[in-house]
């Protein structure tokens, strides 16, 4: 959007991306976030080897993945934003940029000490914003729950994360930056954005200053397009249309793909599947199909039910397009995600690893044949594709970038 007004954009991406961007009208300037690998890796292995390790950790409770999943997270960006920091500088002494945009989770000092004003983007769910009066982020935990549990997540969370908190705030006033807000790993910008319809959101409980604007969606424009296949197209018209994704992280946990798809091959659904990473391990019965990858906006609006991991991405499109989910939540976000449809009434949430077919598919008959909800997402999603979050935030950067 800002490209097509005739500004410049200049992306500082990691170094994977290289090649991607400058199609699209960008300009790239490649960042390396740990030192570059002797020899070249295949993009598919990495996800094969890093969710080989870490697919234990999405079977336990979300409280204990804070020690052995969140935190090593957080010490992965924490040491990426320490490897970049004398790249991002030279970059930006030699683009000179008007605004400086980021969308991750973690400080990079650059970015605030370039004397222009920084945007910061929430695009994970907005709990990352805490509040006394609203869940802690990655619990998973209800709105209404409060009293001991949100305590006893708040507290494992500082027990967990005080130390490294406290090295990496260290680190980035020693850049010129300033000190970070307690237990944060980022600092809010002179203009802050995040991702998330007005109908979930959770400002009655946690208010945000006005620095803060909801963009109730951020749906990319492509030139895509998709066509049903005939497979599907010319299915059963007794089934439903489902399209099924648990990202790339998910999709890589082979097991999991094939527990799920299983259990959805003993329905009478026909299914669109994002077979991920790993794709070639994935075989798909007859009434499947699916490809690595999938223009999944353009997929959305043909779709009747939505079957996600809970990221943010999935999550608010599914609302932009007025779709009722399944949720299996996984880690970070996603846990809260599941949690907030599941208590407006707006999707499922089921555990990936220990549901029963006929959890999930009492959870699909009920979406699928509750007309009520599906009568009130359409209404959302009509107002919220109203709202055209790609114009706001456009208008808003352009201001910040004027000052």
């Amino acid at each position: 959007m800002l490209r097509r007004r005739g500004h410049r954009v200049v992306f500082a991406a990691e170094a994977s991306w290289k090649g991607r961007l400058a199609p699209l009208g960008f300009e790239e300037e490649l960042v390396d976030l740990a030192p570059p690998p002797d020899r070249p890796q295949d993009a598919g292995q990495f996800w094969k080897d890093f969710v080989r390790d870490t697919a234990p950790e999405f079977r336990k409770p979300a409280v204990e993945q804070l020690e052995t999943w969140i935190k090593p997270v957080w010490e992965e960006l924490i040491s990426g934003a320490r490897y970049c920091e004398p790249r991002l500088k030279e970059i930006i002494d030699r683009v000179r940029p008007d605004v400086i945009v980021e969308d991750n989770v973690v400080c990079f000092p650059a970015l605030t000490t370039a004397g222009v004003p920084f945007v910061r983007i929430v695009s994970c769910n907005p709990l990352e914003v805490k509040g006394e009066h609203v869940p802690p982020p990655f619990s998973g935990y209800p709105e209404n729950g409060g009293g001991s549990g949100w305590d006893a997540f708040r507290a494992e969370y500082d027990r967990t994360h005080r130390s490294l908190w406290s090295d990496f705030n260290t680190w980035v006033t020693e850049q010129g930056a300033r000190p970070l807000p307690d237990l944060e790993f980022i600092h809010e910008g002179d203009l802050n954005l995040y991702v998330y319809p007005e109908a979930a959101d959770y400002t009655d409980a946690r208010p945000l200053g006005p620095t803060w604007h909801r963009l109730d969606s951020s749906v990319r424009e492509t030139e895509e397009t998709f066509t049903l296949p005939p497979a599907l197209a010319d299915g059963d018209g007794d089934g439903a249309l489902i399209y099924f994704s648990l990202g790339s992280l998910g999709s890589a946990d082979v097991d999991l793909m094939r527990g799920v798809i299983a259990s959805l091959a003993r329905t009478p659904h026909r299914y669109i599947v994002s077979k991920g990473p790993v794709h070639e391990e994935i075989e798909l019965p007859p009434n499947m199909w699916g490809e690595e990858y999938l223009p999944q906006t353009r997929i959305l609006p043909l779709v009747d039910l939505v079957i996600t991991h809970g990221g943010n991405n999935t999550t608010t499109e599914a609302l932009h397009f007025g779709k009722p989910m399944v949720l299996l939540p996984l880690f970070w976000d996603q846990h809260d995600n599941a949690q907030r449809m599941a208590e407006l009434g707006y999707g499922v949430r089921l555990d990936p690893y220990r549901f029963t077919d006929a959890d999930l598919h009492g959870a699909i008959d009920r979406l699928l044949d509750d007309t009520a909800l599906r009568r009130t997402l359409t209404e959302a999603g009509e107002t919220i594709r109203a709202r055209d979050g790609l114009h706001t935030a456009a208008d808003l950067i352009e201001r910040a970038a004027a000052g």
